[in-house]
Formats: structure tokens, C-alpha cells, sequence
């Protein structure tokens, strides 16, 4: 048994019939390099098997304290049923990228169910040239996305050393009501103890922006009150799902041309799709939009589960007709924003979610979720996160792609997650139906601002096509 830390329960909290809080991890496997062998549902559930003593949050199961005295705990090795948490689908025929996206917001749909460990994955077949797809639906409680990250390296068998599958697992007995008790109020007095220390770190914090010459922008000092959108609305339960790939190569180009950060290219490619979508939905693009972008502290290559990032605050300039310009000063807010964190501490979010009360954090999340009006903190939701360097292998077969996506959150219908793998630099957009009525006109944006960003800096904007990939 372990501790959920608040950071970890906080995510929990905030889930609501409407605001699910799961993210997604997409593999396409092509089957053509195992030969005649078949490699069903049934045997994927093999291989998984095999894999579980490595995959440690697979084998969690949440359980609640009585009367919520405390963060929930994970009991750490409990049973896994694999007929139902590894479930089979069929794609319709051409099984391009548009029926395996549509599918996988059909997936992204539902919410998990909390008695049982907190994920699922769809064995889903009928994809164009030989290939498979297998849809990891993973509670965000679990693992952000470097945890995320070294999860898959572990089930794709890229960490060193010798690899065994493993038949059987050991299970511990559930816990008692009075041994979760207990263990909630020793934790409490623990936490206790750690409060000078939070509060010497909050101190210090404030301090360092006080001393500092530079200044929050505005835009930054209103993290209540962003601009109303078309992205900004009370969430539907029905989520859209698109993807797309560029070749990692054009990306590493256009940013040494520029001078940038993978990172700041992102975000100015995200700024100039989002102003065209502005422009159509909303008739304007008249205000920096607030994006909230993860950054983790804690980059560890063995940490496979738990959060241990905060949402750094970032002003897009959608405002900004010119393309150069708006990568300069896409730039510049992804350095103010930065700054501003690393002065204020990075962990001072995850530090005060320790001492979050669980029962009223949850009533407030459930009723702001169905709230209209000013209760939003942010537009939307930015992450860029360095995938695997290796091709992964699933049965002997070789993993072509990768896609990743978070969840969207409440009052904030759109969540645009990019992730790297060996030579793909790929796109995930997720939102619900009320957002936009197509979630390839977020992708198809995004493509169309990269070739405009690759013009601006001289280059050619024919993009190179990456074989492996699924076609655009």
C-alpha cells in the first residue's frame, strides 16, 4: 500500500461525469516483420502478462479512507483481469488514420471504473497495410507523461538488460477499514511535520519574484479570467480525436534555422493554428490566449508512475497576424513563463496538494464542471514530451508510431499534446463535440502553420513524408 500524493489525488478530485481524467497512449504496430505467425487479441494478452511485474501501476488498485480522511491509497499488487482491461475492436474498411482517430475518441468517451485498476487497452484491428493499434487508456492519477513515457519503454523492452516474461504474481490481501484509518492519521501527523518546510519554501518563492526586475505580463497576472473562446464552455462527455505526424528532421531544421526550442516551435505552430480557428469560430483573434504547459520536475528514467509536474502558464499570441513575429514572441512568453516558475519554485502546486481536503475539492470540481461563466483558469491545455529514441517492439513485432494525448478539463474543451518517437514528431488533439466540429481542422492547422513558420525562415515548405507513418 502507498500514499496517492496530492498532486496524484488531485487529479482524481477534479474527474466529473463530463470531465474525464484519463490519458491516452496510441501504438501502431506493424505485423508484416513476424511472418506468417498470428498475433491476435489472446496473444497480446500474453505478452502483456508476461510484462506486468515491470508494468507496476497496471497492478494498482485505488482504494478509498473512510469518510475521506485522507488521499485515497494504491494497493499495490492486486489481481488484473486481462479479458477485461485488454478488449478487442475492429476498424471499418479503409482503417486509415481517420477511422483509428475516430475510434479512439470513442474510447476516450467513457471514464474508467474506479473498482478495478486504472486502465484499459484496445486491441484494435482492421488498420491499413498489416498493421495493429493498441489504445492505452491510463488514469492521469497513475503517471504524467515522463512516467508515462518510461511505462511504454518498459512494455516495449527498450531499458537495458536481460528481459524475462514472468506467469505468475503474488497478491496482496485488501486492507482493512481500521488499518486505512490508522494509516491516515499517522500520514496526516507526517504532513504535519512537513508544513514548515512548505512554508519556508512558499517564503523563499516570493521572495525570488519579489526581488526580481522582471514582471509578469498581464495576460499572466489574470490566470482567472482568460478570454472567452470557442474553446471555453461547459464539457460534453463526447470526445474527438485526431492526429498527425511530421518528420522530426523538418522540425530539428526549422528550429536551428530559427534559433528556437523544439518547445517554443510547438507552441508558436499551436499559436497560429489557434488564431485560425479563433478567426472561423469566433469571428476575432484580438487576446492572448492562456495555455497551461506542463513541465516536470523530476526526470528520472526509473520513475514509471505519479505526477511530478506543474502547469506553467504561457500567453499565445493569437493576437498576432504575422507569422515571424508570432514565433518571436511565442519565444519570449515560453521564457517569461519559465522564468516566472523556476522563481516562484516548481513545486510549490504539488506541495500545497498535500494538504487538499478531498470531500470539498471534489464537490467544488463537480459543480464548477457544470458551470458556465467565470470559473475557468486557462484556454487550454499545450504538452510537448520527448518520446522513446528506440523502435519499440510488442510479440516480436516493431511499433511504427506513437500518439499521446492528457485530458481536457473543466471549462476548457481542447487539449493539443505533441510527443516524439525516433524520427516522428507526433500531433494529438483531443476535444469534446461541442469544441469544434472537426478535430482535423486542429491538425490540418497546425500542418498549414508549420509550412507557413518553414517559409519565414526560408526553407521550402514541402514537408517530408514519413514512410512509417500512417498516411496524413
Amino acid at each position: 500500500m502507498k500514499r496517492l500524493s496530492g498532486w496524484d489525488a488531485f487529479l482524481l478530485y477534479t474527474e466529473t461525469p463530463n470531465v474525464h481524467m484519463h490519458t491516452l497512449k496510441i501504438a501502431v504496430i506493424d505485423l508484416e516483420g513476424i511472418g506468417d505467425r498470428t498475433f491476435g487479441v489472446d496473444d497480446f494478452r500474453k505478452v502483456l502478462h508476461g510484462r506486468l511485474y515491470k508494468l507496476d501501476p497496471f497492478r494498482y488498485q485505488l482504494i478509498d479512507i473512510p469518510f475521506k480522511f485522507h488521499h485515497p491509497m494504491w494497493r499495490e499488487n492486486c489481481d488484473v483481469d486481462l479479458d477485461y482491461h485488454v478488449r478487442p475492436w475492429r476498424l471499418p474498411a479503409p482503417g486509415g488514420r481517420r477511422e483509428l482517430d475516430e475510434a479512439i475518441g470513442a474510447i476516450a468517451s467513457t471514464p474508467l471504473d474506479r473498482s478495478r485498476p486504472l486502465w484499459e487497452m484496445y486491441f484494435v484491428e482492421g488498420l491499413a497495410n498489416e498493421r495493429i493499434a493498441v489504445v492505452g487508456k491510463i488514469h492521469h492519477a497513475l503517471a504524467d507523461g515522463i512516467a508515462s513515457a518510461n511505462l511504454l519503454a518498459r512494455g516495449m523492452d527498450l531499458q537495458e538488460g536481460p528481459q524475462r516474461d514472468r506467469d505468475s504474481y503474488a497478491t496482496d490481501p485488501a486492507p482493512s477499514k481500521s488499518e486505512l484509518v490508522r494509516s491516515a492519521f499517522r500520514d496526516h501527523l507526517r504532513q504535519i511535520g512537513r508544513l514548515p518546510g512548505t512554508i519556508r519554501y512558499t517564503a523563499e518563492g516570493v521572495g525570488r519574484v519579489r526581488r526580481s526586475s522582471r514582471k509578469l505580463s498581464p495576460e499572466l497576472t489574470r490566470p482567472f479570467t482568460p478570454p472567452p473562446s470557442f474553446m471555453n464552455h461547459v464539457l460534453t462527455p463526447r470526445r474527438l480525436f485526431a492526429t498527425a505526424t511530421l518528420a522530426l528532421s523538418d522540425v530539428k531544421e526549422t528550429s536551428k534555422k530559427l534559433g528556437i526550442t523544439i518547445n517554443d516551435l510547438v507552441l508558436s505552430m499551436s499559436s497560429g493554428a489557434l488564431r485560425t480557428l479563433l478567426l472561423k469560430y469566433d469571428g476575432k483573434a484580438d487576446h492572448p490566449l492562456l495555455a497551461s504547459v506542463p513541465m516536470s520536475f523530476d526526470f528520472s528514467p526509473d520513475r514509471i508512475s505519479g505526477n511530478r509536474f506543474s502547469g506553467v502558464l504561457v500567453a499565445l499570441p493569437v493576437d498576432e497576424a504575422d507569422t515571424a513575429e508570432r514565433v518571436r514572441k511565442a519565444r519570449e512568453a515560453a521564457g517569461l513563463a519559465k522564468e516566472s516558475h523556476q522563481l516562484i519554485g516548481p513545486e510549490l502546486i504539488a506541495r500545497w496538494a498535500a494538504y487538499i481536503p478531498p470531500a470539498p475539492v471534489e464537490a467544488a470540481f463537480k459543480w464548477l464542471s457544470g458551470k458556465d461563466g467565470q470559473n475557468k483558469v486557462l484556454n487550454l491545455n499545450i504538452s510537448n514530451v520527448p518520446g522513446p529514441r528506440e523502435r519499440g517492439k510488442v510479440g516480436g513485432a516493431t511499433v511504427t508510431e506513437i500518439y499521446s494525448v492528457g485530458p481536457i478539463t473543466a471549462g476548457s474543451g481542447l487539449n493539443i499534446t505533441v510527443w516524439s518517437y525516433v524520427d516522428q514528431l507526433n500531433i494529438s488533439v483531443i476535444a469534446d463535440d461541442a469544441t469544434v466540429d472537426d478535430p482535423h481542422e486542429v491538425t490540418d492547422a497546425m500542418l498549414d502553420e508549420f509550412r507557413d513558420i518553414r517559409r519565414c525562415a526560408g526553407l521550402p515548405d514541402k514537408l517530408t513524408i514519413v514512410e512509417t507513418a500512417m498516411p496524413q
